[in-house]
């Protein structure tokens, strides 16, 4: 228990869990002091049918808040040790109803005194400690009957955007390159000869003719790579990019390209440009969001046949001075 408490919100469940199997085990105990055959987790059940008369399986999963298998599972065992009676619905006879049986009526009469203790105890010890249990636990429903799993997916994505940091080439990363690429060439198209000779030795085609090789770590995993390769001419080419499909969404593309760019830009390369397919619409969509522009023709030399898009990437122009102000002459002053 030590350590769930240590977890915090984390563990909430497993503590309120282990609180509930103690609240349970006490009033067993109370229940068998004074001989009374019930079991404390039945109550709930045992105590909506004495209240509010016989009800099906589904109207009492409701009320009481529990999935409909959990109830369907324990009502079976107390029709079957005669607790419960089943009787069929008078409007629906497809509905079955459940009841309470002599036994049962007989056992909560018996065990109503027991009741009324554990609540006036309960109720004395956490005035005592000044703990509103209950208008806590009524507060604290509140907070979970909104939508909550979208809230927590998208904080989970923010933070593993955070967590993933880019690299650059290292030996002991050459086979991820390989990996990455091939699985997305393959899922989309095929490996040509230039990817494998450049896939399998990016030492000899990328890095000794002045390119980079970058990798996206998140954590020790690899999960993105790209290549900046240095042409004859001094242009540079954005290739060989691929994320692992399972880590989409986390915008691991976006802090590639940007990495290649500003290495680009360190270097004050040429051209940056890149080639791709008309079909991979949500990458193109990507490369226009950073500044690549379509080009009318395709690259006259292009070293891919599957290839149909041509786009250069264009530095984003300074943002003009509004209402037209000039830039203040250097040493001039601000009243």
């Amino acid at each position: 228990m030590e350590f769930v408490n240590e977890l915090g919100l984390l563990a909430l469940g497993s503590r309120m869990r282990a609180l509930s199997d103690r609240l349970y085990a006490i009033a067993d105990e109370v229940y068998q002091r004074g001989g009374i055959p019930v079991q404390a987790r039945w109550f709930p059940y045992l105590r909506l049918l004495h209240d509010r008369g016989p009800r099906t399986v589904g109207e009492i999963a409701e009320a009481i808040g529990q999935t409909h298998s959990a109830v369907s599972q324990l009502a079976d065992k107390l029709v079957r040790d005669g607790w419960l009676v089943v009787n069929s619905d008078a409007a629906d006879k497809r509905l079955r109803r459940l009841g309470l049986t002599a036994k049962s009526m007989a056992a909560l009469r018996d065990a109503k005194p027991a009741w009324r203790a554990i609540q006036e105890v309960l109720e004395s010890r956490c005035g005592d400690a000044g703990i509103d249990v209950l208008g806590t636990l009524s507060g604290f429903a509140k907070v979970l009957e909104s939508p909550i799993q979208d809230e927590i997916a998208e904080r989970t994505l923010a933070i593993q955007r955070e967590a993933v940091r880019v690299v650059g080439f290292r030996p002991e990363l050459r086979e991820h390159f390989y990996r990455l690429n091939a699985a997305w060439l393959r899922k989309y198209f095929y490996l040509e000869e230039i990817d494998h000779r450049v896939l399998s030795d990016p030492e000899q085609e990328i890095l000794a003719a002045g390119g980079q090789v970058f990798f996206a770590l998140l954590g020790d995993a690899v999960v993105g790579t790209c290549a900046l390769t240095k042409e004859a001419d001094g242009s540079c080419e954005l290739t060989k990019m691929a994320v692992d499909e399972s880590h989409h969404g986390l915008g691991i593309g976006r802090r590639l390209i940007e990495a290649a760019i500003e290495e680009f830009t360190r270097r004050r390369g040429k051209t940056l440009f890149l080639e791709t397919n008309s079909k991979l619409t949500p990458a193109i969509r990507l490369y226009e969001s950073v500044g690549f522009e379509h080009q009318s023709t395709l690259r006259p030399d292009s070293h891919y046949q599957r290839a149909d898009v041509y786009m250069v990437w264009r530095a984003p122009r300074a943002a003009k001075p509004k209402g037209g102000a000039r830039p203040r002459r250097k040493g001039a002053g601000v009243a």
